[in-house]
């Protein structure tokens, strides 16, 4: 029996082990199994691989897409450069640390990205944001980084978004778990009124499927998108990568 699993806190309305478990069905995979792994703190995935040695492959969310990279014996060459790891391959024993969320994240932005989004927002600093900068910069696209505690000149706080720096940039992600089940009436604070139809708001909250922050920006007119497309998406590229 292969095992595989997700480590991340707190994982009560997690998607991969449903995903996993529905896919394992529906395709007959009768030799594969896939459990969440709740971790208070990252130290105890010590345990885990203890008491599951022959697991074949993590996946890692939230709050541990960065801790996670000191376990690691090799980093594919994205993981080196944005420093985060969301999916493990174990070969030999070894832990191997990719970033899905990449190829997720730009997979599932590009169908309604418009010429006009030359410039973004990325709301949050964690290991996701840094996917997503990864991205944003391959295609060209300039960003900020809003964050409640900025420290440095990329960064700037939410006080200080103006409507003149919305009007600019017309795409804006949230990479934070604000809005996220069971906190539905949550919304990054945004001066919602000055956002139009050339913006294009993506949330990489799945749950609700269409948290605050994009309803706000749907009364204004705007594109919006979840991050359930993204989800899918890398969690197939996990797959990949584990049967590679």
């Amino acid at each position: 029996m292969r095992h595989f699993g997700l480590i991340g806190y707190p994982l009560s309305h997690s998607f991969s082990q449903k995903f996993f478990t529905d896919k394992f069905r529906e395709e007959h995979i009768t030799d594969c199994v896939y459990e969440n792994f709740p971790l208070e703190n990252i130290d105890a995935l010590r345990a885990v691989l203890e008491q599951y040695p022959h697991l074949a492959g993590l996946n890692v969310t939230i709050p541990y897409k960065e801790k996670v990279m000191a376990y690691l014996h090799h980093q594919s060459d994205v993981v080196k450069k944005i420093g985060a790891c969301n999916c493990i391959k174990f070969v030999n024993g070894e832990l191997h640390g990719y970033n899905t969320d990449v190829t997720g994240f730009e997979n599932s932005l590009r169908p309604l990205l418009e010429s006009h989004h030359q410039k973004a927002l990325v709301l949050g600093t964690g290991g996701a944001a840094k996917a997503i900068h990864f991205v944003l910069e391959k295609l060209g696209i300039i960003f900020l980084e809003v964050s409640r505690n900025p420290v440095s000149g990329r960064q700037i706080s939410y006080e200080q978004l103006t409507p003149t720096i919305l009007e600019h940039h017309t795409l804006i992600i949230n990479t934070t778990p604000v809005g996220m089940y069971p906190n539905e009436h949550d919304c990054p604070p945004l001066p919602y009124a000055s956002l139009t139809p050339r913006h294009y708001l993506f949330d990489l909250v799945y749950n609700p499927a269409k948290t605050l922050f994009l309803q706000k920006g749907e009364a204004q007119g705007a594109v919006i998108k979840n991050g359930a497309d993204m989800l899918v998406i890398q969690a197939e590229e996990s797959w990949r990568i584990w049967n590679s």
